[in-house]
Formats: structure tokens, sequence, C-alpha cells
């Protein structure tokens, strides 16, 4: 990641904030957490949600790709 700004295992992110940060669009995002696959924290009541860093770098950690289905 040369040149982008890392992930910060204890910080707060926003859904917006995360996109950039994994360089994917909002809707992309959105899906990684309705999937289930993004944990998110959202308080009663609020539209916000809350991301930690450490869920993202959790998500990255358990994503797999299999060189056949990868194709540079």
């Amino acid at each position: 990641m040369s040149g982008k700004t890392q992930i910060q295992e204890n910080a707060i992110y926003s859904r917006e904030e995360v996109a950039d940060l994994l360089g994917i669009s909002l809707s992309t995002l959105k899906r990684l957490i309705a999937s289930g696959q993004l944990q998110v924290s959202q308080p009663a009541g609020l539209r916000r949600v809350f991301i930690k860093g450490s869920s993202v770098l959790q998500m990255l950690d358990s994503t797999t790709v299999q060189s056949s289905t990868y194709v540079s």
C-alpha cells in the first residue's frame, strides 16, 4: 500500500472513508456489509454506520483469491 493511507486498527471509519481506502465504490462496500463480509456498528436510531479499522483488516485477512479465478 505504498503511497496510500494505512488502515488503522483502532480507528473508526465511515462507509465513504472505507470505500476510498479500499479503492472500491460505495455500492460495493454496501454489498460487503449486507453479505456479512464486513462487520459494522449502527447505534439504534441512527442512520450513520461506524466501521472499525480492525473489522476492515479482518475482512481482508479472511479473503482469499484462488489463482484460477484471478486474472491479471
